[in-house]
């Protein structure tokens, strides 16, 4: 689908760092990202997830790494799939050491619980023994009680300050691979948090609404706090955490970036709500176009409008269109050309038809 100039985002240029292959910050492509919910000892179970989530699009796969059995079992996992792994690393310091000697393309520290400077320190010799990247990943739920006692609350200026100290530290150390997150489950101190630290640094952010919730609810609270702030040009890769199949994640994550003319995938889809005047049964068709064209990666935009109200114009913009007609004439329209008249019983396959001919390589 062609990005309309009206829609075209100003994002800031920020510096470029690599997380395994994948370049992100700069001018690279904001990547989607998500994250293994299988214990990370199910060594087959992950892969098997891991290639599930590459099917789906993930750039980058994070990968939780608790105790020391965890960390071992990254090595046969990195071996086996394509994408970067980020190995998230909470209270054990010696966890990150070890996933970077296993081969993990990132660090992700949590500076509320990783413990003291010389720990961190330590991390940062691992990282740069092992080329791997690290993420600072604040949390307004886990701040360093240094901060909690200074401002009595997680707040913007918190998780900030958070940020700040940290990138000093790497800094001071000569490291500089690494990005930030300032998350919090709350949308307003997100935003505010992501701007904020966004008008001071110039290292990569990595965007997220953290624990936002489940498919639907999760889903909502992500793209109004991602999509707010990608809208203001700011953000490098993002991860929409969800409590559903880590495969949600990735869709959710691609569809806010469609949305925005930001970043392309698959079939995109626009339709009417249906009403009286619909001329086949929009909601259903539309279910099962989803469905049947799940598979599809190549970027296409679709329109499935149930009447002449709206049809004919929002086919002059997408590639596939259909318009309802009286009397069981349906117009399908490529390019925003009229092409044929198709009855309402022939709907679901004309148009998968056309779909996987005009996405083939």
């Amino acid at each position: 689908m062609e990005i309309r100039p009206h829609r075209v985002i100003k994002r800031k240029v920020t510096k470029e760092i690599k997380v395994g292959n994948v370049k992100v910050g700069g001018n690279a492509p904001i990547s989607v990202q998500s994250m293994t919910n299988t214990l990370t000892t199910d060594v087959r179970g992950t892969i098997n997830q891991i290639h599930s989530l590459e099917d789906a699009g993930v750039d980058i796969v994070r990968v939780s790494c608790p105790d020391e059995d965890s960390t071992r079992a990254l090595r046969e996992i990195i071996k086996e799939v394509s994408v970067p792994i980020v190995a998230d690393i909470h209270f054990h310091y010696k966890r990150a050491i070890e996933a970077a000697e296993m081969g993990a393309s990132c660090l992700r520290i949590n500076p509320g619980n990783i413990g003291d400077q010389k720990r961190i320190l330590e991390v940062i010799k691992a990282a740069k023994n092992n080329n791997c990247s690290i993420r600072i990943g604040v949390n307004a739920g886990s701040l360093e009680k240094n901060l909690l006692e200074k401002y009595k609350e997680p707040c913007p200026e918190a998780l900030v300050e958070s940020a700040q100290h940290n990138i000093k530290l790497l800094e001071d150390n000569d490291f500089f691979n690494f990005k930030i997150s300032v998350k919090s489950s709350d949308i307003f101190l997100t935003v505010k948090a992501y701007k904020k630290l966004s008008e001071i640094c110039n290292y990569p952010l990595h965007l997220g609404v953290t624990e936002a919730g489940g498919l639907f609810t999760g889903s909502i609270k992500s793209s109004i706090g991602i999509g707010q702030l990608l809208m203001d040009g700011i953000g490098d890769t993002i991860r929409v955490s969800l409590s559903s199949d880590p495969i949600d994640e990735v869709k959710a994550g691609y569809e806010i970036l469609k949305s925005l003319g930001i970043r392309s995938r698959g079939v995109n889809i626009i339709s009417c709500p249906s009403c009286a005047r619909q001329a086949f049964p929009v909601i259903e068709t539309v279910k099962v176009l989803e469905e049947k064209l799940s598979h599809i990666k190549k970027p296409i935009s679709l329109s499935i409008i149930g009447c002449v109200v709206n049809g004919p114009g929002e086919a002059a913009q997408t590639e596939i269109g259909l318009t309802g007609g009286g009397q069981d004439s349906n117009l399908l329209y490529l390019s925003g050309v009229p092409h044929s008249k198709v009855p309402s019983s022939e709907i679901i396959e004309k148009i998968v038809k056309m779909v996987e001919e005009k996405t083939k390589d």
